[in-house]
C-alpha cells in the first residue's frame, strides 16, 4: 500500500490554500476533477462545440479539450501564409481525387460500352465492378 502523500497539481494547491483547513480533506478525487472542469472553462468565449473531460488511466488522470468555432481574431502574416498553404494543399487533394474519380467513371463507362482500347489488356476494374455491384 502506498503511504506517500499524493502529488497535487496547481489547481488543487490553489484550491486547498483558499479553503478552511477543516474542509481541505473533505473532497473526493471525482469532486476535485469536476471542480477542475467547471473552473477550467474560460469566461471570455462561448464555442459552438465545447467538449471537455478527463480520462483516468491507472493512477494517472489526463484531461482533454476540444473546441471549435468561428475564428474572430485577425490573423498574423505568418498565420495567413500557413492558412493559404493549407487551403492550397486541400484544393490540390480535392482536384487529384476528382480527377482520379472522373477517370475511373470514364473507364467504367468505356468498359460497359464494350470499347477495348488495347486489345488483350485490362486493369481488371470492370470485372471487379461487375462482380461486386452488378
Amino acid at each position: 500500500m502506498d503511504t506517500e502523500p499524493k502529488k497535487k497539481d496547481w489547481f488543487e494547491n490553489g484550491l486547498m490554500q483558499r479553503l478552511p483547513s477543516e474542509m481541505q480533506n473533505s473532497f473526493t478525487d471525482e469532486q476535485i476533477a469536476a471542480l477542475k472542469v467547471a473552473f477550467g472553462a474560460r469566461k471570455w468565449g462561448k464555442h459552438p462545440i465545447d467538449l471537455r473531460g478527463t480520462v483516468n488511466l491507472w493512477s494517472w488522470r489526463y484531461y482533454f479539450v476540444f473546441l471549435m468555432g468561428r475564428n474572430q481574431r485577425s490573423l498574423s502574416r505568418s498565420e495567413r501564409r500557413v492558412s493559404l498553404i493549407i487551403k492550397t494543399f486541400f484544393i490540390f487533394l480535392f482536384l487529384i481525387f476528382s480527377t482520379i474519380l472522373g477517370l475511373l467513371v470514364l473507364y467504367l463507362v468505356k468498359s460497359a460500352a464494350g470499347i477495348d482500347l488495347i486489345p488483350g489488356f485490362s486493369f481488371g476494374v470492370w470485372s471487379w465492378f461487375k462482380d461486386t455491384f452488378l
